[in-house]
Formats: structure tokens, C-alpha cells, sequence
């Protein structure tokens, strides 16, 4: 494969972040969903981005993938402005939302030989792809009846295959592992590891600290849509001077989670000195 030349708008795209933020803002009226986000995602990187509910992630994440426009600030996917390139920056990610939109009267082999086609897949490579995403989420048996009949869990693991069939270079979900089974969680664990092992870059929400621990390079904390922590988890230790914490640790006291978990057990302690 030809090498592009140093200097050239190719290999200036190569060497770009996978995924960039800068001053990302989205306003509502007088409320301000997200404000002045500054993010860089390197390639090969699962990225964790955390936060309670309504703080932003969602809305960080449909900015990115160009399906909401920003008030300010732009965004980039691969070195393709998300709003400026849109078919380019387009190309090269794959979205899973928290509730998928499927085609319910298409089978689930026919939705994702639709994805292939879109992508311009190879017929021998989306065969191979397919099979194997299908046998590891076991959707082999199922994949011949209609969507609508589909569970769903089964559904969200249809549209993880079909995230992943054209092996995009980066993959954005948000909230994967609601609806699946352990065993397939477990399963969407692993393989995510080795797709960012193999150079791609994934960018993650997930309100189960337990997966962000486990599985991210780095995480992202936002809350009330500004950037409130970021960093690999030694790093956040450290700057919070709390070595050995958890990441629930971390992000409860960032986000003032710590307080309500105390009140919890103030709460729990009067139950028990008042049942005896």
C-alpha cells in the first residue's frame, strides 16, 4: 500500500486525533446542555464517558456523530469536520444509540447485509463478518425472522453486529450493555477490548462504573454539561489524592454522589435503631 506523501492532506488526515472536540457548546434556550467541551480521542483508545443523568452525555455524543448541530465549536471524526465533511467523517464510524431504530419488517440478515451494501463491503468479507459477529452473540438461529420479533436485548445486540460488520475505524455507544445478558455483556467486553487492541477507537457511555473500570484506557466525567474530570484512573486517583479508590469512589465524590450515598446510610442506620 502506497504510503502518502509527509506533508500531504492524506497523511495529515492520518496522523489526525479519532475523535476532536473543540469549544463544543449546545444551548437550549436559557439552558445550556453542553458547555465548551474540549476532548481529544486518540486512536486505539475506549473512551468512558461518564455522568449522571442529564448532564450531557447523549446530547455529546449526537454532536459528534452529526445528528445534532452545535451552537459553537466543532467536531471531528478521523480528521473529518463532522458538519463541513459530513459524508467523509460519516464513513468511518458506526453508532449504536441506547434504543436502536431497526427496520422491523427486515429480517436480521437482511439488515445487515443492507449495512454491508451501504459500506460497500466485499461480498466474501461481509460473509465472513457477519457469521462470526452473529455466532458470538448467538443471533445465528434467530437471523432469518423479522426484527419485530425480536427481543430487546436481541435487537440491541443486531445493531451492535451491524456497528461493528464493516469494522469502522471508530464506534460510538451509548449505554450498549442495557437490555443484554450477562453472558453477552460480558461477551461485548471483551470484543470491544480487542477492536481498540487492533486500532480502532471506541467512545463509551455506561452508568456501570464496574464496565468503565474494567475496560477504559481513560474516562471522561461530565456533569451539567461541562468536563469535570478526565484521565486514566491512576490519573484521577491521584488527582484526587484517593489511591486504591474505585472508580464509583471517584465519580461519586466529583459529582456529589457521595453526599446522597452518606444520606443513604444515615437513612438505613434510623431504620434499624428504630425497628429495635
Amino acid at each position: 500500500m502506497q504510503q502518502p506523501a509527509p506533508g500531504s492532506a492524506t497523511a495529515s488526515r492520518a496522523a489526525a486525533p479519532a475523535i476532536r472536540a473543540i469549544g463544543l457548546t449546545k444551548r437550549y434556550g436559557s439552558v445550556t446542555a453542553v458547555d465548551q467541551l474540549d476532548l481529544t480521542i486518540a486512536p486505539g483508545e475506549l473512551f468512558c464517558f461518564l455522568g449522571p443523568n442529564g448532564s450531557g452525555k447523549t446530547t455529546t455524543i449526537k454532536m459528534l456523530t452529526g445528528l445534532l448541530e452545535p451552537t459553537a465549536g466543532t467536531a471531528a471524526v478521523a480528521g473529518f469536520d463532522v458538519w463541513r465533511e459530513p459524508l467523509a467523517a460519516k464513513a468511518r464510524f458506526a453508532y449504536v444509540p441506547d434504543e436502536p431504530s431497526l427496520f422491523p419488517k427486515l429480517t436480521g440478515r437482511e439488515f445487515l447485509r443492507f449495512i454491508g451494501s451501504v459500506f460497500r463491503m466485499p461480498e466474501a468479507l461481509f460473509e465472513r463478518r457477519a457469521r462470526d459477529l452473529l455466532a458470538l452473540f448467538e443471533l445465528a438461529d434467530r437471523v432469518d425472522e423479522l426484527i419485530e420479533t425480536y427481543s430487546h436485548g436481541m435487537r440491541q445486540k443486531l445493531a451492535i453486529c451491524a456497528a461493528l460488520v464493516h469494522e469502522p475505524p471508530v464506534v460510538f455507544l451509548d449505554e450498549p450493555t442495557v437490555g443484554l445478558d450477562p453472558r453477552s455483556a460480558r461477551t461485548l467486553k471483551v470484543l470491544l477490548r480487542r477492536v481498540c487492541d487492533a486500532g480502532a477507537t471506541v467512545f463509551l457511555t455506561t452508568h456501570i462504573l464496574e464496565i468503565a473500570e474494567q475496560m477504559c484506557d481513560r474516562v471522561g466525567i461530565i456533569q451539567q454539561g461541562k468536563l469535570i474530570a478526565l484521565g486514566t484512573l491512576d490519573e484521577l486517583r491521584q488527582r484526587g489524592g484517593h489511591a486504591g479508590a474505585s472508580l464509583e469512589d471517584i465519580f461519586l465524590q466529583l459529582t456529589g454522589g457521595a453526599e446522597s450515598a452518606e444520606l443513604i446510610q444515615a437513612l438505613a442506620t434510623g431504620e434499624r435503631s428504630g425497628g429495635r
